[in-house]
Order: structure tokens, then C-alpha cells, then sequence
């Protein structure tokens, strides 16, 4: 997977990760969602994205499990691997005992990137305090935020030390593009990448929606892939964001690898932007 994208402190990640919400949830799943997030990271999605809260815990055993296994014969740097800090951990006392439980069951050193997961009660200026404090002591590489709007990040930039921030996590897909109308840009002018969870709208109606909408359908043909290619494709099209797609299937984990490739056409945006965006709200189609 050559196409990268590359954060404010000089870090390349790749635009495609691997999400694992609700995964090592079934025991009965174990081995497939195993299987799932190695020939994910064999296909190049090595950056890895999960938290505390997912499962209560039992999603990072399940990456740790996974880990474990490509660490006979692959690397630590290899992998990218995120994980969150829940609101009410995230304070003085908290935080540190947090990210060591996060450690301790993903069976790693160090975090790549530790998330504050959304905005608690907990001030913001002792979050981040509490984050670099981490970075300091080298239990996190770097950190960023999740679910924060524009005001959000407005506060948080103003902070000293907030800067340091690389990402926001936050819902972005085809369906939901409503980031678009300030956030995105702002991001952009403060050099902070999208990490873009449930990029496919993951389940219901919506999903199903949007693989086969008739515009979708269309493009997938004229290139002979498929709806799913198609809509990782369009959110990863500006080098600025990480789709980070969740699946326990090592198919389905294949096909979201391959989306890499998909190069849209000028037309293909067009087309899409005019059957999705909401009115007023044309995201640039520029490939910066």
C-alpha cells in the first residue's frame, strides 16, 4: 500500500486502517477476527484502531492476541496501533492507569497514537497536560481527539500545548458528510488529519443505501470493482484523511485493502458529490 498520509509531526500512516469495534466480543469469532486483522495488516492496512471502552476491554486483547502472532515473524514497526482514553479516565489521576491497561492488554510497549475518545467532564487543559505527560514519558508516540466539532477544536487549540494534537476521529461517509461544512477545512489549516470511523456506515439501512445506490453502482462498474471500493475510495480521495473500515471477515478485509487503488475520476467526484452532498456543502475535490 504506497499512498500514505502523512501527520503534522513528520509520522506516514496509511489512508486505510482497520477498525475494531464490537470485535473480540464473541469468543466463537476469535479465530476469524484474528485471521481478519492479519491479512489486513499483510495487505497493508497496518495502522490499527481500537479503545477501552470497545468491549470493555476485550476488543484490545483481541488486536493483542493478533499482534502477538504477526510478531513472530513481522515487526513492531510495522503496525500503527491507536487506542482511546475514556472521558472519565482521562483526568490527573486516571489517564496513566488507563493507557498502562490498554498496554498491558494489547501486549505492547508503547502506543502510537492514544485518542481522548470524546469530551467529558474532566478540563480540557488537564487532558492535555495529561496526554503529553504520556508522550513525555514515552507510553504514547503521539495523541489526538475523537468526536470533537470546530468549537471543540477552536478550545482545545487554544490550549498550551494543544498543538500537539494529530487527529480527529470523527464519523465521515458518504451518507454523513455534514464535517464538511466548517471542520474539514479548519483541520486542514491547522494541519490535523481525519480519521474517519464507520466510513461504509457500517449496518442498517443507510449501508445498504449507499452500496446500492444507483450513482455508486455505476462507478463500480465503469471500473470493475466494487460499491464497497467505491465509497473507501471517495473518503481516502484527498491525502488528508484515514478510513479506518471495521470488519471481522478476512474477505471483506481484502477487498477494503484493494480500495487503495481505486483512482476516481474528476466525473466520478462530480457525480457523487452532486447525488450526496448537502446543499451548499461541495467538499473540494482536489487531490493536495
Amino acid at each position: 500500500m504506497s499512498k500514505t498520509v502523512q501527520l503534522k509531526n513528520g509520522k506516514s500512516v496509511t489512508p486505510l486502517g482497520i477498525g475494531t469495534w464490537m470485535i473480540g466480543e464473541d469468543p466463537a469469532r476469535e479465530k476469524q477476527e484474528i485471521e481478519a486483522i492479519l491479512t489486513g495488516i499483510k495487505a497493508g492496512m497496518t495502522l490499527i484502531d481500537t479503545a477501552e471502552m470497545y468491549g470493555e476491554g476485550r476488543s484490545e486483547i483481541l488486536v493483542g492476541k493478533a499482534l502477538k502472532q504477526y510478531f513472530v515473524e513481522g515487526s513492531r514497526d510495522d503496525v500503527f496501533v491507536v487506542s482511546k482514553v475514556l472521558p472519565w479516565n482521562a483526568g490527573k489521576g486516571n489517564m496513566r492507569k488507563s493507557c498502562v491497561n490498554s498496554l498491558e492488554r494489547l501486549g505492547l510497549k508503547y502506543l502510537d497514537m492514544y485518542l481522548y475518545h470524546w469530551i467529558g467532564n474532566v478540563p480540557l487543559k488537564e487532558v492535555v497536560e495529561g496526554l503529553n505527560a504520556l508522550q513525555d514519558e514515552g507510553l504514547i508516540r503521539s495523541w489526538g481527539v475523537s468526536n470533537f466539532d470546530t468549537r471543540d477544536m477552536e478550545k482545545l487549540l487554544k490550549i498550551p500545548g494543544g498543538d500537539k494534537c494529530q487527529v480527529n476521529q470523527v464519523l465521515y461517509h458518504l451518507g454523513s458528510r455534514g464535517i464538511e461544512y466548517d471542520l474539514i477545512d479548519y483541520m486542514k489549516d491547522h494541519d490535523i488529519a481525519l480519521m474517519s470511523y464507520c466510513p461504509l456506515a457500517q449496518g442498517g439501512k443507510l449501508s445498504k443505501g449507499l452500496r446500492e445506490n444507483p450513482v455508486v453502482e455505476d462507478i463500480a462498474k465503469a471500473h470493475g470493482v466494487t460499491p464497497t471500493q467505491v465509497i473507501l475510495a471517495w473518503n481516502i480521495r484527498n491525502g488528508h484523511t484515514i478510513a479506518i473500515p471495521k470488519s471481522s471477515s478476512p474477505v471483506h478485509i481484502k477487498e477494503n485493502a484493494e480500495s487503495v487503488n481505486l483512482e476516481l475520476t474528476l466525473a466520478d467526484l462530480q457525480a457523487l458529490d452532486g447525488e450526496f452532498a448537502p446543499p451548499s456543502c461541495k467538499m473540494p475535490l482536489d487531490t493536495e
